[in-house]
């Protein structure tokens, strides 16, 4: 009732999975992984199990065929599961039991591997092969073009409600919620892969976003430290984020006043919030309300 596609960027290192099925909240079941240690997709009538355990024996050494053959072999009710695992070093596997419904059946290729049950046709699969291998650009965008490529193939035979896209770094760590790079869900919705690409452009406007306004010194606490090549960065990242967010989403634009305040931009920063104030009135009040806070000492410059 799924298809899915695991990968790793051999330049980067990146793990990613993503998903798509004509079932509520595939996120919640289908992909696995961990920063530097591998990805997984378990799906069709699913073992849920498969997902944590394939990363379990990842992370304990073990490769993705190995990984796979455990899991399988002591699963009685393995044929009709699907699986899908590529571990660290880009070791793809794909399994598929032989009571899956049809049309089911994967693919691998170096570095990623696809899987699908209740396929509209085994070009589902291979067409979002086909789609990963030519495509360019992060890894998100390849694994997204893959699923783009399934739909137009038929995709799941009975619709499509759900999706998900994750990648993670390629660096192992203790902390390994900070090598999350892209988590995106879309538990219910008439077209849920046309749905991530809108989300994905947005995501990374809000991590351009983020890396300003959590940042100490830059947005919270005195403005100290920073040098003009990180504020000039900083600005430049703001610009490109309203660029992805478009007209209708002035978030990226308010913080980018606010740091051209900080910075002692005055010119631009009243230009700029001028523009802001005219497109949303409270947006003053809520300046009037941040800046007293550590935010901007001569917030009523502004007002």
């Amino acid at each position: 009732m799924t298809y899915s596609i695991v990968a790793r960027d051999a330049a980067t290192g990146e793990l990613g999975y993503g998903s798509q099925s004509h079932f509520f909240g595939v996120g919640r079941l289908v992909g696995w992984g961990e920063a530097g240690v591998g990805v997984a997709a378990t799906q069709a009538f699913v073992n849920v199990d498969y997902g944590p355990g394939a990363i379990a024996g990842l992370r304990a050494g073990r490769g993705a065929q190995e990984v796979v053959d455990e899991l399988t072999g002591a699963d009685e009710l393995s044929a009709y599961r699907q699986l899908g695992v590529v571990d660290a070093e880009g070791h793809a596997v794909s399994f598929t039991g032989t009571s899956c419904a049809p049309t089911a059946g994967g693919s691998v290729g170096d570095g990623v591997a696809v899987q699908g049950n209740m396929l509209a046709g085994p070009e589902v699969y291979r067409d979002m092969l086909t789609a990963y291998q030519r495509a360019t650009g992060p890894l998100a965008d390849r694994m997204l073009a893959a699923m783009v490529a399934a739909e137009r193939a038929g995709g799941d035979v009975r619709g499509s409600q759900s999706a998900v896209l994750r990648v993670y770094s390629g660096t192992r760590s203790d902390t390994p919620w900070r090598e999350s790079l892209v988590d995106l869900r879309v538990d219910d919705h008439p077209d849920p892969i046309g749905e991530l690409a809108r989300l994905l452009p947005r995501q990374r406007a809000f991590d351009l976003i983020g890396e300003v306004i959590f940042a100490p010194n830059l947005t919270i606490g005195p403005y100290e430290g920073v040098s003009a090549e990180l504020l000039a960065d900083k600005l430049t990242g703001l610009a490109r984020a309203s660029e992805l967010l478009g007209p209708d989403n002035r978030e990226a634009d308010f913080w980018r006043a606010l740091l051209l305040a900080r910075s002692g931009e005055r010119a631009a920063a009243r230009a700029l919030f001028d523009d802001l104030f005219a497109y949303r009135p409270a947006l003053r009040g809520f300046l009037a309300g941040i800046g007293p806070l550590g935010f901007l000492d001569d917030v009523t410059e502004y007002l």
